[in-house]
C-alpha cells in the first residue's frame, strides 16, 4: 500500500511542548501515522509517514496552532514501510548544538532558494560549508563544499571556533540535508560575530526536488534518515545501502567488497565485530530475510534491506 513520507520543522517558541505532545500523540495515533517527532521550547523536527489522507490530517492539525500556521513540509510517496512505531520526543533541542545560548528564533542567517544557490556558492569570495555529519558527506556533497569532518552536530561549536574565526568579514554559505542544521548553524555565526551568513533554504533535499540535473552543481547521493538511506534528483531514491554493523551508508562500490556481508558488516567495521555482535546480526539479518519472503515486517527493521 502506497505512503506518504513528510519531513518538516520550524524554530519557533514552543514552551508548552508537553501539552502539545499529547494532544499530537493522539492525532497520529487516529490517522494511523507513524515516525519520529522531535518537540523543544525552540520548535518542531519530524519525519513521518502513513496513509496520505493520515498525514494530511496531522500537518492540519500542526497547522491549526498559529505558531506553526506556515510551517513548510515536504512529501513523497513510497511503497515500503518506512517506520513501524511512533515516537514523540521532547528534547532541550530540536537539533542538538549544545549551546543554549544560541537561539534561532532571535535571528538566522539569509535564506537562499535552490534557484539562485549556484549564483551564491559559484561565487570565489564564498566559503560553502556542508553541516552534515562525516557519514553524510561521505555520499555526495555540492562541488567545492568544504567537509568539517564532524561526528556529530555538537561538534559545530569547536570547528567554527578553531577553523572559521578569520573569516567574520567573508561571506559563509551553509547547508544541510532539509535545512534545520544549517539554519541553527547560521544562528551560531551571526552570535558570534559574523557579518555574511547564508544558508539553503530547505536544505539539499529542497534543492533536489526543485533543480533540473543538467543545471545541478551537486555531487553524488543525498543521505536521509529513513528506508531510502539516500535520495538523487527528483528525491528518487538512490542505490546507497546501509551497514548494519557500523551504519555507514554504503556506495554501490562498497557492496562488491569482499568484507561486505549483507546485514552484518562492511570494509569499515569487518575486523571490529564482536562474536556475539556478529551472531547478533547473522540471526537478525536471517530473520529479515525471512519476513520478506513470507511478505511480513520484521519489528528490528528501522532502515528497509533493499
Amino acid at each position: 500500500m502506497e505512503q506518504t513520507i513528510a519531513t518538516f520543522y520550524q524554530f519557533v517558541d514552543l514552551p508548552d511542548c508537553d501539552s502539545f505532545r499529547e494532544l499530537l500523540q493522539k492525532q497520529c495515533n487516529e490517522s494511523d501515522v507513524l515516525g519520529t517527532i522531535i518537540l523543544a521550547t525552540e520548535g518542531i523536527n519530524a519525519t513521518i509517514a502513513g496513509p496520505k489522507r493520515g498525514v494530511d490530517k496531522v500537518l492540519a492539525f500542526i497547522r491549526s496552532d498559529s505558531r506553526l500556521a506556515i510551517m513548510p513540509h515536504r512529501e513523497c510517496p513510497t511503497e515500503s514501510l518506512t517506520f513501524h512505531r511512533l515516537r514523540i520526543i521532547i528534547r532541550p533541542e530540536i537539533v542538538t548544538l549544545g549551546d543554549p545560548s544560541v537561539n534561532p528564533n532571535e535571528g538566522v542567517g539569509k535564506h537562499i532558494a535552490p534557484e539562485d544557490w549556484n549564483e551564491l556558492i559559484s561565487d570565489p569570495e564564498v566559503k560553502l560549508i556542508d553541516t552534515r555529519n562525516d557519514y553524510e558527506v561521505e555520499l555526495g556533497t555540492f562541488k567545492g563544499a568544504i567537509d568539517p569532518q564532524t561526528t556529530a552536530f555538537g561538534e559545530w561549536n569547536n570547528y567554527a571556533k578553531e577553523k572559521l574565526g578569520d573569516s567574520k568579514k567573508q561571506k559563509v554559505a551553509m547547508f544541510c540535508t532539509g535545512g534545520i542544521r544549517c539554519e541553527k548553524a547560521s544562528a551560531h555565526l551571526l552570535k558570534n560575530g559574523f557579518e555574511k551568513v547564508y544558508h539553503l533554504k530547505g536544505g539539499i533535499l529542497n534543492y533536489l526536488q526543485n533543480v533540473k540535473p543538467e543545471n545541478s552543481l551537486w555531487e553524488g547521493e543525498c543521505f536521509v534518515f529513513d528506508h531510502r538511506v539516500s535520495v538523487v534528483h527528483g528525491l528518487e531514491e538512490g542505490d546507497a545501502e546501509i551497514c548494519f554493523g557500523c551504519r555507514w551508508p554504503l556506495k554501490p562500490e562498497d557492496l562488491k567488497s569482499p568484507d561486505y556481508e549483507p546485514g552484518v558488516c562492511c570494509h569499515r567495521c569487518v575486523g571490529a565485530l564482536s562474536a556475539e555482535r556478529r551472531a547478533s546480526l547473522e540471526e537478525r539479518h536471517r530473520q529479515v530475510v525471512l519476513a520478506r519472503f513470507k511478505d511480513m515486517k520484521h519489528i528490528g527493521q528501522t532502515i528497509a534491506e533493499k
